[in-house]
């Protein structure tokens, strides 16, 4: 086991004034206008430099966003670096996408599980990339600077877009950086982000889904939790160390600093630190926006997708070549409908309209009490009232079609609209241009992946869901062509699309493309749906789009208004930008927590809960024998606690959101304690408003993470490569007797 200086992390600061530990999710450019003193008070044992610097290495440097393309412009998950050799921890959702890929039904890693024994056997995970930033600056005057008075939100925001691109072109080296500038607080600061994107990145070892997805969709966001939620993933550059494309000659990334790895586990209280990349937030957010997203937004998108979640377990769970192909697909899926669930359940239950109308209400008597404040900002929260009240009347007249016209031969019939169009018109040439660039078409890999009978019931089923979330006469043609050709029958038309459309299979595509009959086109019911439901979108989208433009413009103005009101006000409290898929470190400390009345969940869970869970052959509860086994015997090795337990998981009270999957959690001393994977259920609501009472991050413990690579895989060569500390037992003080005189 080798050595590495540890470090930490800390928070930023954009305001002045102080701010409670665990909310908040801080830029670390700040690093050294936070109240340091505090932090150090709560166990931090490192220096800003050791945290954030872009003259030496610092812990950002261990730090890496998880993208799928060359220049990604935001992350789906984090990742560090744990060993001198480029060897990168993630959650196993993370790297669920990229595992799918590199399976197949002969070799299934992720219902087996994969361990590479030396670097020849790591496999190339194509569609993951691995970033690193390198610095962070503040842009915001040179970017507002091409903002004048005259310009209304549409101008300014031309010219902010123009003025981005150019500033990112600059930072680029002609390439050898990937430079992202991104706004803050609705648009009113902006700072670039340039990092270097490493796309060779290998598959080390990942255990069985019934180890690394324990509990399924039902456990998700739950505690107690059981889940071994990790991956292992290697970056390769090139002998120079620079970003290079795949290649059997590249070799370890030597990074310029990895994470050491502590064996000491948490105590309640302990110090917390974790950096990563969190997507998105909405902490500025009105009331009106809260309400729309409620009572809208999201009983739409939970209709939609719990539909096709339900037809995809039915013949995922019977089938298991189907359930690897939808695998990827039905993870995304399930999280964000059960999300949205939890959102819409507890910004009900956690008041949290209530809050930001409370806060509005304060907002808008001080900004009444100044006549330019007034004339400023008076009208942001009216025309964010009115502008909601518009999209909460038009939105399901745009998401339903939207989405279930993107499905199955529907959605590819409408690639083919120009084209007919063009025919309808009579436009030779444009038609023979749109004819050839349908030729250019993939068409094999529109349909990879996919199952016919899993797609036609899918197809059929979204078509019945909108059909029941409207009345007879807001709905498009199509549903009048299945009265009365099939009867009301809607499964009946899906047999006839799939068995007849020209859209249905890549055979009868290519047909169509080698010998064009363009009237077909036009009385193929999959293309009648396509362009029926894109009516009645487009009757909508005016106000729609309206409507979205007054938000985003009121936001700017309010969140502005609310950062002068809260410095006039509470001048102590420090304003944090919402997430938006830049690095952020969060801190605060290992607790429990009481979710209700007479309920208490204690702050770490262990190996015996996943005994008392497991259910042999269950679709979530199964788990290896092997597995069960060590258990039952307590065969924990090194990893057990103090007390002969294994610790699977345990909870902080850091700030985080989705995004920060697979960021590290660590000590005061910088040493992995192990990884972010989830939020609670009780603070659901948490995107929005912080809930410090109820809100939780479920860590899988480094100890599980290592005892499962260790004792269950037998994956040593892993474990030899990592640096791994444990703290001496602190002696025993001995008291010096005091003689009696006599």
């Amino acid at each position: 086991m080798k050595k590495v200086l540890g470090i930490l992390a800390l928070a930023f600061i954009i305001s002045i004034g102080r701010v409670y530990a665990d909310e908040g999710m801080w830029l670390p450019m700040f690093v050294e206008r936070l109240n340091y003193v505090d932090m150090q008070k709560m166990g931090l044992q490192l220096t800003p430099e050791e945290l954030y610097s872009i003259n030496h290495n610092s812990l950002k440097d261990a730090i890496v966003g998880l993208g799928s393309d060359a220049k990604p412009r935001g992350f789906f998950c984090t990742g560090e670096i744990v060993s001198e050799h480029g060897l990168l921890f993630t959650n196993h959702h993370c790297g669920y996408s990229s595992i799918q890929k590199l399976s197949s039904v002969e070799h299934d890693y992720l219902k087996d599980g994969f361990w590479a024994k030396n670097y020849s056997e790591e496999l190339p995970a194509a569609d993951m990339t691995a970033s690193f930033l390198i610095r962070m600056e503040d842009v915001t005057n040179d970017v507002l600077g091409v903002v004048t008075n005259d310009m209304d939100f549409a101008a300014r925001n031309m010219a902010i877009n123009a003025k981005i691109k150019e500033l990112e072109a600059a930072a680029s080296e002609d390439g050898k950086y990937n430079p992202v500038i991104k706004g803050f607080f609705e648009g009113n600061e902006y700072y670039m982000f340039v990092y270097q994107v490493y796309t060779d990145v290998r598959l080390v070892g990942v255990a069985n889904s019934s180890i690394g997805k324990f509990g399924g969709d039902t456990d998700n966001w739950m505690w107690p939790r059981h889940t071994g939620d990790f991956s292992i993933f290697r970056v390769y550059a090139d002998k120079n160390g620079n970003p290079a494309p795949y290649s059997k000659d590249n070799v370890p990334l030597t990074p310029k600093h990895h994470l050491p790895i502590s064996l000491d586990g948490v105590q309640k209280d302990d110090f917390t630190m974790i950096w990563g990349f969190p997507g998105s937030t909405e902490r500025y957010m009105s009331s009106y926006g809260i309400d729309y997203n409620v009572d809208t937004f999201y009983p739409i998108i939970i209709d939609i997708f719990g539909k096709q979640l339900e037809v995809m377990d039915e013949y995922m769970q019977a089938d298991d070549a189907i359930n690897l192909m939808y695998a990827d697909n039905h993870a995304g899926l399930a999280n964000t409908w059960k999300n949205f669930i939890g959102q819409c359940t507890m910004l009900r239950k956690n008041k949290v309209s209530e809050t930001k109308v409370a806060l509005e209400k304060d907002f808008m008597s001080w900004v009444y009490s100044d006549p330019n404040r007034k004339a400023e900002y008076g009208q942001a929260l009216p025309n964010l009232k009115k502008a909601y009240g518009t999209l909460g009347k038009v939105a399901k007249y745009i998401y339903y079609p939207n989405f279930v016209a993107q499905t199955g031969p529907a959605g590819i019939a409408a690639a083919f609209a120009p084209y007919y169009n063009a025919y309808e018109e009579k436009d030779k040439e444009t038609a023979a241009m749109m004819l050839e660039q349908l030729k250019g078409m993939d068409v094999d890999a529109m349909f990879a992946e996919t199952n016919p009978q899993v797609e036609k019931k899918t197809f059929a089923e979204l078509l019945k869901t909108y059909k029941n979330a409207f009345k007879a006469e807001e709905l498009p043609e199509i549903y009048d062509i299945i009265d009365k050709k099939f009867k009301g029958d809607i499964d009946a038309f899906a047999d006839d699309v799939y068995a007849n459309s020209i859209f249905a299979t890549p055979e009868s595509i290519k047909a169509f493309l080698e010998k064009p009959n363009p009237k077909k086109i036009g009385k193929d019911y999959a293309y009648i749906m396509s362009t029926s439901m894109m009516g009645k979108i487009m009757e909508n989208v005016p106000a729609y789009r309206e409507a979205m433009n007054v938000v985003s413009e009121n936001d700017h103005v309010f969140v502005k208004g609310l950062r002068e009101y809260y410095a006039a006000t509470q001048p102590e409290k420090s304003l944090y930008p919402d997430a938006n898929s830049t690095m952020r470190m969060s801190y605060g400390s290992v607790q429990d927590y009481q979710p209700a009345d007479a309920v208490h969940y204690d702050y770490v869970c262990t190996a015996n809960g996943i005994i008392e869970k497991y259910v042999p052959g269950d679709y979530e509860f199964d788990a290896p024998k092997e597995l069960i086994s060590l258990i039952e015997k307590k065969d924990y090795g090194v990893y057990a606690d103090d007390n002969g337990e294994l610790i699977v998981c345990f909870l902080s009270t850091n700030d985080i959101t989705g995004g920060n999957s697979g960021s590290p959690i660590m000590n005061g001393k910088g040493e992995l304690l192990g990884l972010a994977f989830d939020g609670n259920w009780e603070a659901m609501s948490g995107d929005v408003n912080f809930e410090p009472k109820l809100q939780r991050t479920i860590n899988v413990d480094i100890r599980y993470v290592l005892f499962i690579i260790d004792k269950y895989a037998g994956a040593t060569n892993l474990i030899d490569e990592l640096d791994i500390r444990k703290s001496e037992p602190k002696p025993l003080r001995v008291e010096e007797e005091t003689p009696v005189q006599g």
